[in-house]
């Protein structure tokens, strides 16, 4: 065979003489090319020779064609037949089998290069050629598969090598991926047996040569699976995607992955020159098998990948960890209702203790039916019972002993004694010197107030709601000081409605809405902002990842955001192409050089149907900083604030007039509309203080009548208490202003109604008191009598909302933190302008009333006799209230049966309320603390609505040492040769099961990157020239020039070599001298189509390289993104998995990692905020305990009242989970303040009934009618008018945290306080403190019947 080919290259070098010298004869010419080319081009420059002489003599003719004769013969006897430029020349059946068969190749030479310069091979087989040793060097390098003879010349490998290198980066993390798909080309370029599984199928012609212009590739669908499968997960981290989106557009079988890589690219677009038609069915027949090299498993030990590109791995499947703990919620199905536990838990126990209390209740009944025992019952109420005294002190643990007297009959404790003692011998020093009382109190609280002076506002959310200390706050830091600062987000949404409320709303991607984005760019665009005399626009702040283009994130990037791109790229149709083909496609790459996901500019569709989406979502990136006052910070301030009022004044008009809708937000918007608020609810606040003022008049005056109503009134004394709150607000500002401690906008609307709704029931209480007092008593004796006798249960009260405000203080978020410090304070200086200034006031005000002055207008007197007679222990007449407490409310509820039901229902409450609070969802929604009518209100529901992705995910490694002694390197990569447990294949898996991870993606790595750019494999990337110093790729400068995209092999660059050779790595990773040079390269290389796995722009900010020459990289962070975050249960969720997996990775690899994403610092402190509202209110609920103890010297009343305390809190908690309150800290503290606001419910009636005689029913009723009216008038209906006000306020926080959780708190108190607490007390309440007393004390100084 061999020597038939000999001579038959000897038979041609001979006519190609004969041909040569007969045309020189003729004055003809064979082209240098044909004359090259060789035999395959003999007949067409024969052809073309007679057809450009066709006007020569007829001996010519007839010469040309004998030697044209000649030619065709000689061919034919050698058995060539060629094809012709127009059509495939029919052979016999021994001619293709020849043609089609080993050793023989289908296509070889190239024979011209397309308008883009793409070279087309020539359509002519040839016997395969056997290679110099330089070629077959280089073709083993690249196709170890392919040795000896080869179907390629060099410019064809290097054509194989060019093209192969744009994928290469993509697949170099796998090997096993990357060398099947190598051995895919290869063998189709380069094979020896080329022919039996390639079939030109067609010609084309480029510049008057035939070339090939489609082919048939036979190859099996083994080999096409396991190419396939050995792909599919491979990552491409710059992306955070699959790399099969880019050299595959996303392929979902190998068969869709053929198709995309055989479809003929168009003119200056990345793909094959000619059409490759895959297929499986070769005709044997004629010499053709399908092409069927071994395919490598991703799993293969010699070329094995890492678990994040292989997943499947024998090795990864075995260490995968067991996904992350998804706490689900224990139910039992009873028939078709679906419980559960908990409520079947409280169930059975509730029905466990009724059946008890019941049956102990029909005991206790019928044994008080008899006689003997009615007898022993009536024997110890007596007078008071002597042996109720005895069994009380002995209750008391003989604590009682030797205890002062206030009154005659009534023994207290001894602090409650000395208690009384001391605000009896104040009452009437005040009494006597009311105006130094009321003057020297004024100035202390103004001299406070002058502390004012140094007021501050706090309107910065990151100060308002993240605590000192927070560990979010501290890894914020450590990843702005390190990395760089999270870039501000300004962002636009537009969105169609639909045309019926339940109608799917239409696409928005239509070429109407397409030009409109364009003008609404524009605008934003010519935005000019002015700062300090210089205009701010939108490039001199965004954020540009290499430098030149903003990195805007709009679908305008499939147009290089120019207009005039529109309809150059073929308008709609292209930016739907993009949609798919938004990784592969050189047109849909966006102006700053990198490729655009859809879901991030298009929202509203489901899956990747992009072309459904219903929202255009446009993102403007801009460069943030760390320093908050610097004048970069500010520019973007001042362009934020023209964007908005851009936005307001000429955008939302054009969208409404196309029927659409738009959202807007900047990252100042929240601080804005914050500082909004503070104006938002002035004229409610301002109802709300008119109102309770208006009340507060007439329930401290006598009952109206007409002849005395302008004397007997107390409207005066009412706005003097209201001045008086406001003053101690004031001092309480001013004090904490003096020592440095900013305001906020909550303490400064809700303070001073809280102060004045809990300072309103001491005021009642104290002239309620006074008033009492018998007539004939002079006033100085009636002031200290009636604070002797509400002093202590006052002090008690406010002593403990004084606690339970403080405990608040310890609560991390500094809004609620500073909130309540400002409230204690302001809660204790109210109670001693109460017992100092208010009651010097009431002495100024009973003064004028006896001496007839009329009320607002005391220097007016009426002259006459004025005698009010609702004054006065004796004559006065029982009010409405009073009546009714007494003469129906505690008649009802000393029925037997009444009090078993009460007690059934409250405590059927009280559990219902604890299974209901297992419902409670943390968090606080960011609509409810803006103002209803905020611009925000409507972004954040569009958030939530047509966003399809989550927040970016940062894991932040500290201290990396990537010297080669450390294992460090291995145990953070993922592609070959890292570890299986590594960081990065571990958050790989953890995507995997995104619903209890929530991580949406494997994480963009630098250090995969990295790696991959400096393999020989990637030899288009990291590069040197001869003197050492860093070579670009190719297509980048100075290898290609930019202005006329000139790219020469022989160029600046034709020396330049691969940074280094397999053998000058260690262990197949760099060395430490070779990660130290070349890691800044990485960081500085561009991205291109020769190299795409170039640093700079998409990790400039991931690594940081201070202080790196020492081996140890302190920061540096891997991208990835959380799932979709519609509510706020998800944002905390999610924050608690990323530290979870992070802590788990890192107590494995022993290195230091930590999640950051930008909403942790918001959102830590609701990982333990049920931890830190248990705790808070148990301080608070201690305090109270503690107080009321060291007042009462009584476990038993104090215990009742920390019962009835906590069955408030459980039945409130069980209202915030029925009306979808949120547990974060503002509803923490209101929590806490009902401890303190709860007291006054319970510890009036409890002081009461323990100073009253008789037996339990007696003692309660009498309990009721002296401070129940008290208690519904001066403490619900007072709570109450101030509450509902704040119903109408137009900020939603006023409106869930403020009406509603008061409202609550103040029903459940009155239900609690005047119908559980007394039927209690009436059953298990404790003995009288009334005693049996000969003593005898004057009449002029002794109290009325005690409360």
């Amino acid at each position: 065979m061999n020597a038939a080919r000999h001579k038959s290259t000897e038979s041609k070098d001979i006519f190609v003489k004969m041909i040569d010298k007969c045309c020189k004869f003729l004055k003809l010419s064979l082209s240098p090319n044909a004359q090259r080319s060789g035999r395959r081009s003999y007949l067409s420059a024969i052809t073309a020779i007679l057809a450009n002489n066709s006007g020569g003599s007829t001996v010519t003719m007839k010469l040309c064609l004998w030697i044209y004769t000649a030619v065709v013969l000689l061919f034919v006897s050698t058995g060539n037949a060629e094809r012709s430029d127009t059509r495939m020349l029919l052979t016999s059946n021994a001619t293709l089998r020849e043609k089609h068969g080993e050793d023989y190749c289908a296509m070889y030479e190239i024979c011209g290069a397309r308008s883009d310069g793409k070279v087309v091979n020539c359509p002519f087989g040839s016997p395969s050629v056997k290679p110099d040793d330089l070629l077959s060097a280089k073709i083993q390098s690249l196709c170890p598969t392919i040795s000896g003879n080869i179907c390629c010349t060099e410019a064809q490998f290097d054509t194989l090598r060019a093209q192969v290198q744009q994928a290469i980066p993509f697949l170099v993390g796998c090997p096993a991926c990357l060398r099947n798909f190598l051995n895919l080309f290869c063998e189709l370029s380069c094979s020896p047996h080329q022919s039996q599984f390639i079939n030109v199928t067609s010609i084309s012609k480029v510049k008057n040569n035939s070339t090939v212009g489609s082919i048939d590739y036979y190859i099996t669908d083994t080999y096409g699976e396991g190419l396939f499968e050995s792909c599919k997960e491979v990552k491409f981290g710059t992306m955070n995607s699959r790399a099969i989106e880019f050299v595959g557009a996303g392929a979902k079988n190998f068969r869709e992955w053929f198709a995309f890589i055989g479809r003929k690219a168009s003119p200056n677009l990345p793909g094959s020159p000619y059409a490759i038609n895959f297929r499986s069915d070769a005709d044997e027949s004629i010499g053709m098998k399908p092409m069927n090299v071994t395919a490598y498993s991703c799993g293969d030990t010699s070329l094995g990948c890492s678990c994040g590109d292989c997943p499947s791995s024998p090795v990864c499947s075995s260490s995968a960890p067991p996904p992350l703990h998804e706490k689900g919620s224990c139910s039992v199905r009873i028939g078709s209702l679906k419980a559960r536990c908990i409520e079947v838990s409280v169930a059975i126990v509730y029905i466990l203790l009724a059946s008890l209390f019941l049956g102990w209740g029909l005991f206790h009944k019928r044994g008080a039916r008899n006689p003997t025992l009615r007898t022993k019952s009536m024997m110890n109420v007596t007078n008071g019972g002597l042996a109720q005294q005895v069994r009380g002190k002995k209750d008391e643990n003989e604590m009682l002993d030797d205890i002062p007297q206030i009154s005659s009959g009534v023994q207290v404790s001894i602090v409650q004694g000395y208690m009384a003692k001391i605000f009896r011998l104040y009452g009437t020093w005040v009494a006597r010197n009311p105006i130094l009382v009321l003057c020297s109190s004024l100035a202390v609280v103004l001299l406070l107030g002058l502390g004012l002076i140094r007021f501050k506002v706090e309107t910065r959310p990151e100060k308002l709601w993240v605590g000192h200390g927070s560990r979010a706050a501290e890894e914020k830091q450590y990843f702005d000081s390190h990395l760089a600062p999270f870039y501000r987000i300004e962002q636009l949404i537009l969105a169609t409605k639909p045309q019926a409320p339940h109608d799917k709303p239409p696409t928005i991607v239509t070429e109407g809405n397409i030009k409109l984005l364009f003008d609404i760019q524009e605008k934003v665009d010519g935005i000019r902002a002015n700062y300090t005399g210089s205009l701010v626009s939108l490039t001199d702040i965004c954020m540009k990842p290499l430098g030149e283009a903003c990195a805007t994130q709009s679908i305008l990037q499939y147009f290089k955001m120019d207009p005039k791109n529109y309809d150059d790229y073929g308008g709609v149709e292209h930016a739907e192409y993009c949609f798919q083909h938004y990784t592969s496609d050189e047109n849909c790459m966006s102006a700053f050089k990198g490729p655009l996901e859809p879901s991030t500019a298009l929202g509203g569709f489901s899956g990747n149907n992009y072309s459904e989406a219903s929202a255009f979502i446009i993102t403007y990136p801009v460069n943030n900083m760390i320093d908050k006052e610097s004048n970069e910070t500010k520019r973007a301030v001042a362009w934020e604030k023209a964007f908005i009022q851009l936005v307001e004044d000429e955008l939302l008009p054009m969208l409404e007039s196309k029927n659409l809708t738009l959202s807007y937000s900047s990252e100042s918007s929240i601080e804005e509309e914050l500082k909004r608020e503070s104006s938002a609810d002035a004229i409610t606040i301002l109802i709300s203080y008119l109102v309770m003022f208006a009340y507060i008049s007439l329930a401290l005056g006598d009952t109206p009548r007409f002849t005395s109503f302008y004397i007997s009134s107390k409207v005066l004394l009412g706005l003097s208490g209201v001045m008086l709150v406001m003053l101690s607000v004031i001092a309480s500002v001013g004090f904490f202003s003096a020592v440095g401690v900013k305001s906020t906008l909550i303490i400064m609307e809700v303070i001073p109604f809280l102060v004045l709704a809990v300072g309103v029931d001491n005021m009642c209480i104290l002239v309620h008191a006074v008033k009492r007092q018998q007539l004939e008593l002079p006033l100085e004796d009636r002031i200290s009598n009636a604070l002797a006798e509400v002093g202590p249960s006052i002090t008690l009260a406010s002593l403990s909302e004084v606690l339970a405000f403080a405990v608040g203080s310890f609560i991390p978020m500094p809004a609620c933190r500073v909130f309540s410090m400002f409230a204690a304070l302001a809660i204790l200086l109210d109670f001693l302008l109460q017992v100092t200034a208010f009651v010097a006031l009431i002495v100024f005000d009973f003064l004028r009333a006896e001496d007839q002055r009329v009320d607002c207008f005391p220097c007016i007197r009426i002259s006459g006799s004025f005698v009010d007679t609702d004054q006065g222990s004796d004559q006065r007449k029982s009010g409405l209230l009073t009546r009714y407490m007494k003469e129906v409310h505690a008649p009802i509820l000393g029925i037997w049966g009444v009090k078993l039901v009460v007690v059934s229902a409250f405590t059927a409450l009280s559990l219902a309320s604890i299974a209901l609070c297992t419902r409670i969802q943390p968090g606080l929604e960011q609509q409810i603390v803006l103002p209803r009518d905020s611009y925000l209100q409507g972004y954040f529901n569009n958030v939530s609505e047509y966003l399809r992705i989550g927040p970016p995910l940062y894991f932040v490694v500290k201290n990396y040492n990537y010297s080669s002694e450390s294992q460090q390197t291995n145990q953070l990569c993922s592609i070959n040769h890292c570890d299986s447990d590594s960081l990065l294949n571990e958050i790989s898996k953890a995507s995997l099961v995104p619903t209890s991870s929530y991580i949406a993606k494997p994480a963009a790595s630098w250090l995969d990157d990295f790696l991959v750019w400096v393999s020989p494999e990637a030899f288009g990337c990291c590069r040197k020239f001869t003197n050492g110093s860093y070579c670009a790729p190719d297509d980048q400068p100075p290898c290609c020039s930019m202005n006329d995209g000139s790219c020469s092999i022989n160029g600046v660059c034709k020396d330049c070599t691969t940074c280094f050779r397999h053998s000058d790595f260690q262990n197949d990773r760099p060395t430490t001298p070779q990660f130290k040079e070349k890691l800044p390269w990485f960081l500085s290389a561009l991205p291109s189509a020769d190299c795409a796995k170039g640093g700079h722009g998409a990790y400039t900010n991931s690594v940081e390289l201070k202080g790196f020459e020492d081996g140890v990289i302190q920061a540096s962070s891997f991208r990835t993104y959380h799932t979709p975050l519609n509510k706020q249960v998800d944002f905390v969720n999610s924050m608690r998995a990323a530290r979870e997996f992070s802590s788990r990775v890192s107590n494995s690899l022993k290195i230091e990692v930590f999640p950051y994403s930008v909403f942790y610092m918001f959102f830590e402190q609701y990982l333990d905020i049920w931890k830190t509202a248990l705790i808070s209110l148990a301080i608070a609920i201690g305090a109270v305990f503690i107080v009321c103890l060291v007042i009462t010297c009584s476990f038993w009343s104090s215990g009742i009242i920390i019962l009835v305390l906590v069955m408030i809190l459980v039945d409130l908690l069980g209202v915030m989970a029925v009306l979808n309150i949120q547990l974060n800290a503002v509803s923490v503290v209101n929590l806490v303040m009902s401890v303190g606001i709860a007291v006054e419910f319970c510890v009036h009636i409890t002081h009461a009934f323990l100073v009253s005689s008789g037996d339990r029913d007696q003692r309660t009723k009498e309990a009721l009618g002296t401070m129940g009216a008290s208690v519904l008038s001066g403490i619900t209906i007072t709570k109450l008018v101030g509450v509902i006000v704040l119903c109408f306020s137009r900020t939603e926080i006023f409106v869930v945290y403020y009406f509603q959780m008061y409202l609550a708190l103040v029903l459940l108190g009155f239900l609690h306080g005047l119908i559980f607490l007394p039927v209690i007390l009436s059953m298990f309440g404790p003995p009288s403190r009334r005693v049996v007393t000969e003593r005898k004390e004057d009449n002029k100084s002794s109290p009325s019947s005690p409360l």
